[in-house]
């Protein structure tokens, strides 16, 4: 059975880009064998995840996320069986917010800054989507 999970994060402490960049390495070398796609959103020093792939898979991987001290004020956003992804194309795709139109945010937000705790689930996952569709996904599958 295949799901999906989106969740949001704070940062325990600053990351730069090479950080980053390493998180992004890791999932791309760890998720394949686990069944897992998904795609990274990070600005401001706050994660925003959507995970997908099986239901072991994905719990196992939360709550390895949930636990890890990178990570504060990890909230689960929205948790949902699925028929299709939606992110099959990244093992962890990472959205580029420089080509972000910043009016997008506030379609979903009262302000232009990106606060998914200040959201409701299905609105956080619509924002994810449309910033998926609307700002580029860098990294190679």
């Amino acid at each position: 059975m295949l799901v999906r999970l989106l969740y949001a994060s704070r940062a325990a402490t600053s990351l730069d880009a090479d950080a980053l960049g390493l998180i992004l390495k890791q999932s791309k070398t760890n998720n394949p064998a686990l069944g897992v796609t998904g795609v990274l959103c990070f600005s401001g020093g706050l994660f925003m995840q959507v995970l997908e792939g099986g239901r072991s898979a994905v719990n196992r991987l939360y709550n390895r996320i949930a636990a890890d001290p990178l990570h504060t004020d990890v909230v689960l956003l929205s948790y949902e069986e699925i028929s299709e992804r939606r992110f099959a194309a990244w093992s962890m795709g990472q959205v580029n917010l420089a080509h972000l139109n910043p009016s997008l945010l506030l379609r979903y937000s009262e302000t232009e800054a990106l606060d998914p705790y200040a959201m409701s689930g299905r609105m956080a996952m619509a924002l994810f989507e449309e910033l998926v569709a609307t700002a580029s996904v860098g990294g190679p599958a």
